[in-house]
C-alpha cells in the first residue's frame, strides 16, 4: 500500500511582502491580493511581472507586492499598462482596479485596450461603489442601492443602470478571457485563483487581453458588519453572474 500523500503546508507567497494591509475589516481585497500573488508564484515571474495601480482603495498597492509597480492617474491604469507592454513586451503587465477607477473615468482607456487585444492582464474589483471617496453612486450601483450621492437609491431613471463590463468585454474578438469572481465562500475563492491564472496565462502565451472581474464586498460604505457584506455579494450575483464569459484557449 503506497503512503499517503501529504500536502505541502501552505506558505507565504513570495510576491507579496510582509506589510499588513490597510485595508477595512471584512474588504475583499487582501483575499484578492493573496490570490494575485499566489498566481504570479505559481507562473514563475515575479522578476517580470509588471504591476499598475491607479486611484482608489488599492492606490497603494506597491506597499503589498514584491514586484514592480507604476501608479497611473486616475482611470488611465490600462493604458499605462498597454505602453508598459508595448515598450517591454516580455513583462508580464497587470492592472488592479475599483469599479469607479476601471468603468467610470477610465472607461475609454479600458474598453480601447480590451478592443486593441492588448498583451495585458486587467483585474476589476467590483463593490458597487467609490469605496475609498465616500461610497458614491459608482457605474455598478445597483438599481435602488443607497449611496451618499443617492441617499434614495438609485433610480435607473435618473441615474441609468448599472454597466455589465465582463458581459461588454466578452464580445470583443481581441479579449481571450473574460471571467467574472466572487471571493465570499471558499470554493469562490478557489474559482477566482483559476481564472486569475488563466487570464495571466492569455497574455504569456499572446493569446489577447484578459479580464478578471471580482465581486467584493465592502462593509463600511455598505453599512454592513463583514459577515452581513459577505453574505449580500451573493445578492450581487443576481445582477452580476459569476462565470467565464470568454475563453480563447
Amino acid at each position: 500500500m503506497s503512503p499517503k500523500k501529504i500536502k505541502p503546508p501552505l506558505t507565504f507567497p513570495r510576491s507579496l511582502t510582509e506589510r499588513p494591509f490597510h485595508y477595512c475589516p471584512g474588504c475583499h481585497h487582501g483575499i484578492a491580493h493573496r490570490l494575485l500573488a499566489e498566481v504570479i508564484d505559481e507562473l514563475g515571474i515575479r522578476e517580470r511581472a509588471y504591476g499598475v495601480a491607479s486611484i482608489g482603495c488599492a492606490c497603494f498597492l506597491y506597499y503589498y507586492y514584491d514586484v514592480d509597480i507604476c501608479e497611473a492617474p486616475h482611470g488611465r491604469a490600462c493604458a499605462a499598462a498597454t505602453g508598459a507592454k508595448r515598450a517591454r513586451p516580455e513583462l508580464a503587465v497587470f492592472t488592479y482596479q475599483g469599479d469607479g477607477d476601471f468603468a467610470a473615468i477610465g472607461l475609454t482607456e479600458s474598453l480601447h485596450a480590451a478592443a486593441r487585444g492588448e498583451r495585458i492582464t486587467a483585474i476589476m474589483i467590483n463593490n458597487t461603489v467609490y469605496g475609498m471617496t465616500g461610497g458614491q453612486l459608482s457605474p455598478t450601483t445597483l438599481p435602488g442601492q443607497r449611496t451618499t450621492t443617492t441617499p434614495e437609491g438609485r433610480d435607473p431613471r435618473v441615474y441609468g443602470y448599472p454597466l455589465k463590463v465582463a458581459e461588454i468585454l466578452a464580445q470583443f474578438p481581441g479579449v481571450a478571457f473574460c471571467a467574472r469572481v466572487a471571493v465570499n465562500t471558499p470554493k469562490r475563492v478557489l474559482e477566482a485563483r483559476e481564472a486569475l491564472r488563466r487570464a495571466f496565462l492569455a497574455q504569456l502565451e499572446d493569446r489577447g487581453f484578459g479580464y478578471v472581474e471580482f465581486l467584493s464586498a465592502c462593509p463600511v460604505n455598505w453599512k454592513l458588519d463583514p459577515v452581513s457584506a459577505a453574505r449580500k455579494v451573493d445578492e450581487l450575483t443576481e445582477t452580476f453572474p459569476l462565470g467565464v464569459f470568454r475563453d480563447l484557449t
